[in-house]
């Protein structure tokens, strides 16, 4: 069976943990528990006629994307990014975390994760930022931990483009 190691980033509080355990459990908690370094999940599946492990780094969240500790990205075979639509300045720190990674360990398949559709009025994130964001080639979906809004689309996409 492949292993394939995926890594979550993103700025404090964005979902990054609630997107795994919604993918890996199927289950949402309302209450806020920072990350601290790392967390591993993991997760079986089949993609593209395969079976596979997809491993989820759960990296702490960053506000200074320059403290990210690099050792953890070693072995990445995927990654998200992850900012919070109510929060704009989570997607410049989603944004240049996605540079970061792309620096370190190539440009291996990876997208932009636009958490908390399920209150998608209270967004600060505006839809012609998101399109502006595709039009550069940057994979962008808008999840939500809270009801499941393509999150196993998203993490069955990643996969498949990890094989």
């Amino acid at each position: 069976m492949l292993n394939k190691k995926t890594c979550m980033l993103g700025a404090f509080a964005v979902g990054k943990t609630a997107l795994v355990q919604q993918y890996v459990h199927s289950i949402f908690a309302d209450r806020y528990l920072s990350t601290v370094g790392v967390k591993i999940s993991k997760k079986a599946l089949n993609a593209g006629g395969q079976d596979m492990t997809i491993v989820l780094w759960d990296l702490e969240g960053k506000d200074d994307y320059v403290d990210v500790n690099i050792s953890y990205l070693r072995g990445a075979m995927g990654f998200f990014v992850v900012a919070d639509g109510t929060r704009r300045d989570t997607l410049d720190i989603a944004l240049a975390l996605r540079l970061l990674a792309i620096d370190l360990i190539g440009p291996v398949p990876h997208a932009l994760l636009v958490n908390k559709a399920d209150i998608a009025p209270k967004w600060e994130v505006r839809e012609s930022q998101l399109a502006g964001l595709q039009q550069q080639g940057i994979p962008v979906i808008k999840t939500s931990a809270k009801t499941g809004l393509a999150v196993a689309d998203s993490f069955n996409s990643l996969a498949n483009a990890m094989l």
